[in-house]
């Protein structure tokens, strides 16, 4: 973790790993991500395969990962769970769903804050330093 001044205040870094199955939403929530010098943008995956892969290697403090992608029936969300949180400090989950079931199942990936996809561009950045 590293500190930025910004006009004369300490602000703490935060590393974020992002991962989506959708190249619109990746292109979008990198963005918003680059745009923040407080974020170390550590880069994206694809899928749960290549998200574990990635944070293993990475070590992001932050991974914000989609509730759904299209590996997902190969893993218990236990296990991304598990494997996860050996490598990142935060999960944060976003979806389109947003009902009972979706939060369910973001508890059960082992979710910090669970973020509904529709108000993604006023509420990720905040949940994300609220993290770091």
């Amino acid at each position: 973790m590293s500190a930025l001044s910004q006009g004369g205040t300490e602000a703490t870094g935060c590393s974020v790993l992002l991962a989506d199955d959708s190249d619109l939403m990746l292109r979008m929530i990198r963005r918003l991500l680059q745009e923040r010098p407080e974020i170390e943008f550590l880069g994206q995956a694809k899928n749960f395969a290549q998200t574990l892969q990635m944070a293993a290697e990475l070590r992001p403090q932050v991974v914000v990962m989609d509730l759904h992608m299209a590996d997902e029936t190969e893993f218990e969300p236990e296990f991304i769970k598990s494997q996860l949180l050996r490598s990142a400090q935060h999960i944060v989950i976003m979806s389109v769903w947003n009902d009972e079931e979706a939060r369910a199942l973001a508890n059960r990936y082992g979710a910090t804050s669970f973020l509904d996809k529709t108000t993604l561009s006023s509420d990720l950045i905040p949940a994300i330093l609220k993290l770091g």
